[in-house]
């Protein structure tokens, strides 16, 4: 059996039955081709963390109770003129004009408010057709300062104010969200003017910023990718129809995942966009090796449509062990809970096997078509590629036991910053590094409640239509708890007044005599619902938190509110809201990478040395593999980054892709000792072979995954600029470290996966 497990005859099939080989391409072609047009990135983040534990369970909880807030739309109005009754009534008809908006279920601004009057009446909270600025002036401060609702609505300043806009759940499905950001929009635009400044936030319009973002990373990652990897490749061979050989085979994969992936789940996630570029830089350095052993083998004198076998027969092999490594890294992304992780890990594998056979099916018979139509071998390798190989041989064989203790004592070292790194969740990281509506969120954050409210589900005793004595007392205790613990984030406990509404936020109505029926009879049925379920059965209470905030102070909030209010002994108490799941899931389900991480390295290197039948292979291995990830890691680590999710992906999909190179040193190596060669000429012989195709395959694999480091959304552009510094530093381990160690073992390899002096 061959280091590949046999998996390599499917090239062999292919060269053997090429006729029905290339139909079978040309067809599936045809078939993803075709899935290409519906291709779509699906904005819901909710996607990501579906089933993802204890906080997602909470959230769905309260979903079903509620119905969900987060799609809440935000409008902040400035004015340097709002008390001027004028421009306030032209903001009471925009207010309607919103409410009237075929996509509004309801609305809470200041003229959406009204209160309770004498006889079971209701009047507008505030005041219609004031007569003079002083009197709209008085009328706001008196609201703000006695009706907390109010505190949440209107600036301290009277300079602005806040309109929520609640949307139709229904229409606002897929494409219906933004189509309904631009109709707000549309009518905002009609209310714009030298006087009036109104800007819109919210989850919906942060999902179209991501979306955006998205596509355009899509369209940069392929078009520029493609751009980057054709050049490389035209660096490399100093041929332009070698450079277009190399790069048909990425374009193929790309099609082909592309097809699949929408063909499997309809659509792209935030996650699953990238692996578009995954699978085109893996395929293009498989590309790249595959190409520069057949032109080695041309230009040694072999017939060129023999090579082509022969290439298949040497190259295959190795490629399937990396295909299997990578495959590996992908799947140990499976074990962690969350549709959107596991979505990730399945389009990963099916990359890698998409990229796998187009290699063995696709290339080769590309190969022998070129031929065919006269393609002539180009002139040896570019220098800037065979250059580093003499400097690798000098300082390997001159230097091995300093570089093999240096870099097993590197490795050891490396681990402290390790162990040290601590999981993180920034919410504003999945946003555009230049969004203007989360500059919109903060600016409410600072003036009034904020746009990133944290929710309190309170099981209610009393079963009643209106809210009695005893769990309207609890709701107050759950109200303050909520209040205290913003205002120590913040600071100072009182710091939190003003930011929780819940259905003791009219106690100031009670106090002035009105019943409960008739607070919430001038509060209305819909806005009611925030705060108590039809049935009576669920109160709900609603605390305004920074949308600026780490996710250890979220983490502390809740922790904190939940110990208090079992300490209140309030049953069945649930603090739930987005931030909350997004903070706890992504914290979790680093953890969870990191051991799944663990595992894909453990498993990997168990896996080479079965190929290799060797636990001598496996033990060299070890060093270049995991040494690019702990150096990784310690960039996190000085830099302050911490462990984000995307972090822990780039570690392992980068640690499944490093491995090719290692296997393709090892494999040119034990080719060598079969053919006769002593350990150290077969080192030499393995350097001198591999070691431009290394070079040019990094280069590749670097110059495809930099531009994502270049993308508008920070989690995706960390990915890329881990991947490439893995990718960088596992060159430098498989170039010196790995020699140097098979040098430094000296007798300790003569006898090799069966291979004897």
């Amino acid at each position: 059996m061959s280091i590949g497990f046999g998996i390599e005859r499917l090239g062999i099939l292919a060269l053997r039955f090429p006729r029905a080989a290339g139909l079978l391409v040309i067809l599936f072609t045809i078939l993803c081709m075709s899935a290409l047009p519906r291709a779509s990135v699906d904005g819901d983040l909710l996607r990501i963390y579906n089933n993802s534990g204890e906080m997602y369970d909470r959230y769905r909880d309260l979903s079903d109770t509620f119905g969900t807030f987060d799609n809440d739309l935000y409008l902040l109005v400035n004015s340097s003129q709002l008390t001027d009754p004028e421009v306030l009534e032209t903001l009471r008809e925009l207010a309607f004009d919103i409410e009237l908006n075929d996509y509004t279920v309801g609305t809470l601004s200041p003229f959406s408010l009204r209160k309770p009057a004498e006889n079971n009446q209701t009047l507008p909270a505030v005041p219609e057709n004031m007569a003079s600025a002083e009197e709209v002036e008085r009328e706001l401060t008196n609201l703000r300062e006695t009706d907390p609702l109010m505190g949440n609505l209107i600036t301290g300043d009277l300079s602005g104010l806040v309109m929520i806009m609640f949307p139709d759940s229904e229409l606002t499905r897929g494409q219906g969200e933004r189509d309904m950001v631009a109709s707000v929009q549309e009518t905002v635009d009609r209310y714009q003017s030298d006087i009036i400044n109104i800007e819109l936030t919210g989850s919906a319009i942060w999902k179209n910023e991501m979306l955006d973002a998205s596509t355009a990373d899509q369209i940069k990652f392929s078009g520029y990718g493609f751009i980057i990897g054709f050049l490389t490749a035209l660096l490399s061979f100093r041929s332009f129809w070698g450079a277009v050989l190399a790069t048909l085979t990425p374009g193929v994969s790309v099609i082909w995942v592309s097809g699949v992936v929408i063909l499997l789940f309809g659509s792209f996630t935030f996650l699953t966009v990238i692996v578009t570029t995954l699978v085109m830089v893996i395929a293009f350095a498989e590309s790249m090796f595959f190409c520069f052993t057949w032109m080695r083998l041309w230009r040694d004198g072999m017939e060129p449509n023999e090579a082509v076998r022969e290439t298949v027969l040497r190259v295959s092999p190795a490629c399937a062990l990396t295909s299997l490594t990578t495959m590996i890294a992908f799947a140990s992304l499976y074990v962690t809970q969350g549709q959107g992780i596991r979505e990730f890990a399945v389009a990963g594998i099916i990359s890698v096997i998409v990229a796998y056979v187009t290699l063995v099916t696709f290339l080769p018979l590309a190969l022998k078509l070129a031929l065919r139509l006269g393609f002539k071998n180009p002139r040896t390798p570019s220098v800037a590629l065979t250059a580093p190989i003499p400097v690798a041989q000098f300082m390997t064989s001159k230097f091995r036991l300093p570089l093999a203790i240096g870099g097993i004592a590197l490795t050891l070292l490396l681990f402290i910053p390790h162990n040290l790194l601590q999981p993180r969740f920034s919410f504003q990281d999945f946003l555009p590094a230049d969004s203007a509506s989360l500059d919109v969120a903060e600016q409410i954050d600072s003036g009034v409640g904020g746009v990133s409210p944290v929710y309190v589900r309170v099981p209610l005793n009393q079963g009643m239509e209106d809210v009695g004595d005893a769990d309207y007392q609890m709701i107050e205790t759950v109200h303050q708890i909520v209040e205290n613990n913003i205002g120590r984030l913040e600071g100072d406990p009182a710091l939190g007044e003003g930011k929780v509404i819940s259905a003791a936020s009219f106690g100031h109505y009670a106090d002035s005599g009105f019943s409960r029926d008739q607070i919430f009879n001038a509060v209305g049925p819909f806005l009611k619902r925030r705060f108590v379920t039809d049935e009576g059965d669920h109160a709900l209470v609603t605390g305004f938190l920074p949308t600026i905030i780490s996710s250890s102070q979220l983490r502390d909030f809740v922790e904190n509110t939940d110990r208090e209010l079992a300490e209140a002994q309030i049953e069945g108490a649930q603090v739930s809201g987005f931030r909350v799941l997004t903070s706890f899931a992504s914290v979790d389900m680093i953890r969870s990478l990191q051991q799944g991480l663990t595992i894909a390295v453990f498993v990997s290197i168990f896996i080479i040395g079965v190929a290799f039948r060797s636990w001598k292979v496996a033990l060299v291995s070890f060093v270049p593999n995991i040494l690019p990830i702990l150096g990784t890691e310690l960039f996190l680590y000085i830099t302050d980054a911490g462990l984000q999710l995307t972090t822990v992906i780039a570690l392992t999909i980068a640690f499944g892709i490093a491995v090719d190179d290692t296997i393709h040193f090892l494999a040119n190596y034990r080719r060598a000792r079969l053919n006769g060669l002593e350990h150290d000429e077969a080192v030499v012989r393995a350097l001198d072979r591999v070691g431009p195709a290394l070079v040019a395959t990094t280069l590749i694999l670097c110059a495809g995954t930099v531009i994502v480091a270049f993308s508008a959304l920070p989690q995706v552009a960390l990915f890329g600029t881990l991947t490439v510094l893995t990718l960088l530093l596992a060159l430098l381990g498989d170039l010196f470290i790995l020699p140097a160690l098979l040098f430094a073992g000296g007798r300790f390899f003569h006898a090799l996966g069966g291979i004897r002096k």
